[in-house]
């Protein structure tokens, strides 16, 4: 009997869970993840991590749910980039235009630090609490950079390097010990249009003036009690307040889950329907590297292989229940030859179905190379692109090896074999090479760049020059053609293929287990997408290692210290 009682009460609490009304969580503290595992690695590091596109669709479909009644968000702990928090933003406010109630709780919005990117992402929800130890770093917008050539001098270390043009500051670094005008232009109107958006979004979501919303930035930060004074919060409580609230709000009797297992419960109730017409997802994301995608086991961040990349738009543009192709792109740049390894596919795929680019946090330097020859790319107003420029050169180590007893000597069969020895500096004639490389890497560049956003060479050249801006500014002058998220990518790439707004995304490659433990048969087939772990990337050490000299990740790659977060 105890046995039988107990089967129909697991049967009967599992009834209630799926009719009862729903009240959706969201906790950012561990990040997001921007698409699928892209190797064994990554896959492990982000198991418990959620992914940006099953919160996308997951509350696009909320909704129009009438068992979702609510949505709760935890902010803090990892920051997030400002293009994910702007995409989380669009999503809340659509299903708030539901009218259904949403939450922002945060234990904390910076404490003793920055919180002004994550406090904006909260002022999109109904209601915003704080918890009543917490505070709002509500304090604007800083890019700081540190220049190490005084540094480097007196350790006997002087750096040749040459950039196209004045804007491409990625080795200013190294060879400056101030930031030039050019630099000091463009990383000013960065944080100009950064503050601008901020300032908008928060003044929208808080019913609060643009310039009150200024003059709250230069008070900041707040504590609890002064942040509530304000209006930036609605209210100071601890989470079991505020859910005990939002229950009570929602009818009391509500059952709560995550974003992420509500849209995962939904596709796996859909019947698999592999002939489908659809929509084909590829994901680049990290520093644009040859060979495969992976991660370094020393962390740091994964690689954009442009064999896995490559491979995984031929395999879409091949088949033929493929009608359109997304290419989310979220990379800083890197390599040249692998970036224009990229382009090409894109180009290929572009002749045979429609190719739309969603831009994510970065797509700048290499990252916007990949992505120009699309025909139609989105960007978010605080996606960092354009960055079309190049750099290149090297340290020269002789005083500092000199110094420190090494001495250094060198046998070589060719003028130049010796050429990128960092123990001597070049000769005239290396040195006239190396403009030579950068004059035909950026001619290039500007080049597709006219040829794929239907610009005059000279508008091209104008536009370039290495300088960076943001989505919004990026947009007005026509290196991006929308400002929108990945769904907005989605819809029009439906829209172009001519399929139905519930058509399928498939993300590509799509490989099933067996296809894995064989290999690939060829660089044609799809198997050729699958990526590993890269030993060849130095990880956090990035930075150091390019110090001292050591491959850096290529002439178009956009510095680490523009990130916004």
């Amino acid at each position: 009997m105890d046995a039988g009682k107990a089967i129909f009460e697991g049967i009967d609490k599992l009834r209630q869970r799926r009719t009862a009304p729903l009240v959706l969580e969201l906790d950012l503290t561990e990040g997001l993840t921007e698409g699928p595992p892209s190797d064994p690695l990554s896959a492990v590091l982000s198991m418990r991590k959620t992914r940006l596109a099953d919160v996308l669709s997951g509350l696009k479909r909320a909704a129009k749910d009438p068992r979702v009644k609510a949505l709760i968000v935890k902010i803090g702990g990892n920051p997030i980039g400002l293009a994910m928090v702007q995409e989380l933003r669009q999503a809340v406010v659509g299903f708030r235009a539901s009218g259904k109630l949403t939450v922002a709780f945060g234990e904390t919005f910076g404490e003793f630090g920055g919180g002004t990117v994550p406090y904006y992402l909260a002022s999109a929800f109904e209601r915003v609490y704080l918890q009543p130890s917490g505070d709002i770093g509500l304090t604007g917008v800083a890019l700081e950079q540190r220049f190490v050539k005084g540094a480097l001098s007196k350790l006997g270390v002087d750096y040749e390097m040459a950039q196209r043009h004045e804007y491409k500051t990625a080795a200013n670094t190294f060879t400056q010990d101030h930031m030039t005008e050019p630099h000091r232009e463009s990383m000013a109107r960065i944080t100009e249009s950064v503050t601008e958006q901020l300032v908008a979004g928060i003044a929208e979501g808080r019913r609060l003036e643009a310039a009150k919303v200024r003059e709250l930035i230069d008070r900041g930060p707040f504590i609890g009690r002064e942040a509530l004074e304000a209006g930036l919060v609605d209210g100071l409580a601890y989470r079991d307040e505020v859910y005990d609230e939002v229950k009570q709000s929602t009818g009391g009797d509500t059952h709560l889950l995550y974003v992420s297992r509500y849209q995962r419960g939904a596709n796996a109730r859909k019947l698999p329907q592999p002939t489908a017409d659809g929509i084909a997802l590829v994901h680049g994301t990290g520093q644009i590297r040859t060979g495969r995608s992976g991660r370094s086991p020393l962390g740091g961040g994964g690689a954009m292989g442009s064999d896995t990349i490559s491979a995984a738009l031929r395999a879409a543009r091949r088949d033929e229940h493929v009608k359109a192709v997304v290419f989310r792109v979220d990379s800083p740049g890197g390599s040249y030859v692998a970036s224009d390894t990229v382009w090409r596919e894109v180009v290929l795929t572009r002749k045979v179905k429609p190719v739309i680019v969603s831009m994510g946090d970065l797509a700048a330097s290499g990252g916007y190379f990949v992505a120009m020859a699309a025909d139609v790319i989105f960007a978010q107003p605080g996606t960092l692109t354009g960055s079309i420029g190049v750099f290149g050169g090297k340290p020269v180590l002789a005083q500092l090896l000199e110094r420190i007893g090494v001495n250094t000597e060198l046998v070589a069969e060719g003028a130049n074999a010796g050429m990128f020895s960092t123990s001597r500096a070049f000769s005239p004639e290396q040195w006239e090479r190396v403009n030579a490389w950068l004059d035909r890497i950026y001619d290039d560049f500007v080049g597709k760049v006219a040829q794929g956003r239907d610009l005059t060479r000279d508008r091209a050249h104008e536009l370039a020059r290495g300088r960076v801006w943001t989505g919004a500014d990026a947009h007005a002058r026509g290196l991006v053609d929308e400002l929108g998220g990945l769904e907005d990518a989605i819809a029009l790439a439906r829209k172009r293929a001519r399929l139905s707004d519930d058509a399928p995304v498939r993300t590509f490659p799509r490989i099933n287990p067996l296809e894995r433990l064989r290999g690939a048969d060829s660089s044609d087939d799809k198997a050729a997408a699958l990526t590993r772990i890269r030993l060849d990337a130095w990880g956090p050490l990035a930075r150091l290692s390019a110090e001292l000299g050591l491959p850096a990740a290529g002439p178009l790659a956009l510095p680490a210290w523009y990130t916004i977060r």
